[in-house]
């Protein structure tokens, strides 16, 4: 029982290093994506999520917490998480407008569907935000106005955690560039 003990506190102490040691290097990017939210929400535009395996529901659970709330009450921003990959392409087609913003949440899987959707994105002026492992071939599409949270590659388990934080760090950075300082968090 002890060694089962001991192998369940190593996750916790791994998913604590892995978060501590990707701290400052994420800060920077995650702000800039902040920005690009925040500035097409202001001008009227929407994020759109989508993602694969895991991503798929982080990018639904970010939808959520967009347009409904995160840690405080706001006004709903407009967010939508996209349908199953395949489709990612037509929905863009259908619903993206210049000045949005498209937020792909890589969980695995192929490198077509992200680097189609970055195409389309693109072709209709919207800004990409990319979370995936670090070293993902499809990042190469990103544009220079484009931002890449590029995590550190490891345990699939380890990197979702570390894409929960970020979307959570995301949607906190933006009610504060909405909303301003909280006092009771």
């Amino acid at each position: 029982m002890l060694m089962l003990e001991q192998r369940i506190q190593q996750h916790f102490f791994d998913s604590a290093d892995l978060r501590y040691q990707t701290a400052e290097t994420l800060s920077r990017p995650i702000a800039d994506a902040a920005q690009a939210v925040v500035g097409a929400l202001t001008a009227g535009g929407k994020l759109l999520l989508c993602g694969s395996g895991g991503g798929a529901a982080l990018a639904s659970h970010a939808a959520a917490v967009f347009v409904g709330r995160f840690e405080r009450e706001r006004p709903p921003l407009a967010a939508l998480a996209l349908g199953a990959e395949p489709s990612w392409a037509q929905q863009l087609q259908a619903l993206g407008q210049p000045g949005d913003v498209l937020l792909l949440v890589h969980g695995g899987g192929a490198a077509e569907p992200f680097a189609t959707a970055i195409d389309v994105a693109q072709a209709q002026e919207m800004t990409v935000l990319a979370l995936a492992q670090a070293g993902a071939e499809w990042l190469g599409a990103l544009a220079e106005t484009d931002v890449a949270v590029a995590l550190p590659n490891g345990r699939p388990a380890r990197v979702l955690e570390l894409q929960l934080l970020v979307l959570h760090a995301l949607a906190d950075a933006v009610d504060l560039q909405l909303l301003g300082e909280q006092e009771n968090l």
